[in-house]
């Protein structure tokens, strides 16, 4: 009975058989040089020379770049073993490799470089939609289709290499606009990458007003016009922003009206310009906002032109000069002829009822000017005391009621005090004479006949302000004397009347001495 459990490859002569179809094929596959494991022919372009090498199709040992299983390195160990410059730039973060490498820190070679794709094969292979460009220093944000609608490719740039000449740029935009590339050369030169890097942010999609507002006439001038000799982003930057910093030569003015030309002028058009003079030192109000340019700029002069009232209306001045040069102390721009004069700005100021006076009454035939400012120039009609009280009115008089006088005899040459402080008016001047009236005591206290002038004219030896009486003797009495010391005689208690009951030149002992004076007795002792 046949044992169909057993399959015929296992039998001895199927495992032999098998055994001798390897040997075979190793034999073979080490007679043709491991060609029929190859994925292709290596490239054969010549390169730079590395150890002998100049292209990979030389290298014969597979060995050299692939790595058994059994292995510990990688084939990427063996790509730096002839490519040691790649290490170093690996650490270098502004290197191409360094840029990758810092992207994407698991790159590895194999990711950009393949073989076995021909001798005419490209040993360089990625996207380049994703290859990291930006860092490298220029962007590929506005390079990705061709004219022809077709994917950038990096050979489109770089021609020789992974090298870049910036002839490139020009070559390829010419054929887009040949006349704009002229132009544009001529204006900011021909280093591209100056001003340039990619983004095209000084391309069409450049919003110009986020900078500058292109307005008017602006918006109609060439990018040279503004940014003269700008050679790289930076001079675009510089360029001034300011109206003087473009239009200096345009300026008819010779700086007479400043530099701020937008004070007058306008983007719309530099004619016709309009001055806006409250932006000025003298602003227009009233018929000054009616008045002509040249009405005030004579000869076009504007730089000086005086900004007091006199310069400008002195030839309007129907006073003369009476009333000075300040014209605003009673005119306004608003209405020349609606004057109002504030006679209180004046060295006169009006108080009281010279408010309700004419101007008439003080300035007699219109005469302003050397007015007289004392009382007695004006009221000299009103003077009831006829000069008796001299001519300076304001010792009595004010100017709220002229009627409401009060005198006030302490600014005289004679204040009252004591006993003068309490008389009327009348007790001195006599008749209502006011008038050269004599201040010395005696005109009012004439000798009664007591003193019958033995002690002369000058009261104030005895007598003061505070009381007539009693008097104070200030004089040195003759013998026999009333004071005690020396001469033994006893006076001292006497009094003027005493020994003088009528007149001091009539003098008499009998009131005391009657009897007799050997005891120096008063006559009342015997």
């Amino acid at each position: 009975m046949q044992n169909n459990s057993r399959l015929g490859c296992l039998t001895g002569t199927g495992i032999f058989a098998t055994l001798v179809a390897l040997f075979a094929l190793v034999g073979v596959a080490l007679a043709s040089g491991a060609q029929m494991f190859s994925a292709g022919a290596l490239n054969a372009q010549p390169g730079d020379s590395i150890g002998g090498v100049s292209a990979h199709a030389q290298i014969t040992e597979c060995s050299a770049c692939h790595v058994a299983p059994w292995d510990s390195d990688t084939m990427a160990q063996r790509c730096v073993v002839c490519h040691q410059d790649i290490v170093m730039q690996t650490l270098d973060a502004a290197s191409l490799h360094g840029v990758i490498m810092a992207d994407n820190p698991a790159s590895t070679c194999r990711d950009c470089h393949s073989e076995h794709n021909g001798v005419a094969g490209a040993l360089t292979q990625f996207n380049a939609q994703n290859f990291p460009h930006d860092k490298l220093g220029y962007s590929l944000q506005g390079h990705k289709m061709t004219q022809q609608n077709q994917d950038f490719q990096c050979a489109d740039c770089h021609h020789s290499g992974y090298d870049f000449s910036q002839s490139t740029c020009e070559e390829c935009h010419r054929q887009i606009d040949d006349a704009f590339v002229s132009v544009h050369i001529m204006q900011f030169g021909a280093d591209c990458l100056a001003c340039h890097d990619g983004v095209d942010k000084f391309g069409k999609s450049f919003n110009h007003q986020m900078v500058f507002a292109l307005e008017g006439k602006h918006a109609e001038a060439g990018c040279g016009d503004c940014h003269a000799n700008a050679r790289s982003a930076v001079d675009l930057h510089s360029a001034p922003t300011d109206c003087y910093g473009c239009h200096q030569h345009d300026d008819k003015h010779a700086g007479a009206y400043g530099i701020n030309c937008a004070v007058c002028h306008n983007p719309t058009g530099w004619l016709p310009a309009k001055f806006d003079h409250n932006l000025s030192d003298f602003k227009l109000i009233g018929e000054h906002n009616e008045a002509s340019c040249e009405q005030c700029h004579i000869n076009n002069v504007f730089k000086g032109t005086p900004q007091d009232c006199y310069s400008c209306h002195k030839r309007d001045d129907e006073h003369n000069g009476r009333f000075g040069t300040s014209c605003e102390f009673c005119h306004t721009p608003n209405d020349w002829d609606d004057a109002n004069f504030n006679h209180d700005l004046s060295a006169f100021p009006l108080t009281g009822e010279h408010r309700e006076a004419d101007c008439e009454d003080c300035h007699v035939n219109n005469v302003f000017k050397g007015t007289p400012q004392d009382c007695y120039s004006c009221h000299k009609q009103d003077d009831e005391h006829n000069g008796q009280f001299g001519t300076d009115c304001s010792a009595c008089h004010d100017p709220s009621d002229w009627d409401n006088a009060t005198f006030d005899h302490n600014r005289t040459n004679f204040p009252l005090s004591g006993g003068h402080s309490g008389v009327s008016c009348e007790s001195c001047h006599k008749g209502g004479s006011f008038k050269g009236l004599s201040t010395d005591c005696v005109s009012c206290h004439a000798d009664p006949g007591f003193h019958a002038g033995a002690f002369g004219t000058d009261c104030a030896s005895c007598h003061s302000v505070s009381a007539w009486a009693p008097a104070g003797f200030n004089f040195s009495h003759p013998e026999p004397r009333t004071d005690e010391g020396g001469s033994g005689i006893h006076h001292g208690g006497a009094s003027c009347r005493t020994c003088h009951p009528s007149s001091v030149f009539a003098a008499t002992c009998d009131a005391c001495h009657k009897n007799g004076f050997e005891d120096g007795e008063d006559g009342d002792d015997d």
